[in-house]
């Protein structure tokens, strides 16, 4: 399965006029990368992956629809599955794309 164009669409326009995005096909899906850190992507499962960090992904966890995402049987900490059904509004979506981005920012840049 291909990943959702239309997601894709909506989380360009979320991010746009940010500076130092880059897109590169991964996994399947579509990652949108902060100074060549993955910020947010949309999968080939549907929904999207977002990086959080492991702190705000705990809380995330517990106050909204998010799951820990999951790779190669491991759960990967820090990061968070957002299924497409709780991504309905562009607010939605934009909430959750400038959540990886704030995250991304936060970590130096990768060369």
């Amino acid at each position: 399965m291909a990943y959702d164009l239309a997601l894709a669409d909506e989380i360009r326009g979320a991010l746009d006029g940010e500076s130092a995005i880059t897109e590169r096909r991964m996994f399947g899906g579509l990652a949108f990368m902060v100074n060549g850190n993955l910020a947010v992507a949309v999968s080939s499962r549907g929904g999207i992956l977002v990086r959080v960090g492991a702190d705000t992904a705990e809380e995330l966890v517990s106050t909204t629809a998010a799951t820990r995402a999951v790779m190669g049987g491991r759960v990967m900490s820090g990061w968070l599955n957002v299924g497409a059904d709780d991504l309905n509004t562009e607010a939605e979506v934009s909430t959750w794309a400038q959540r990886g981005v704030s995250y991304a920012r936060s970590l130096p840049p990768k060369q």
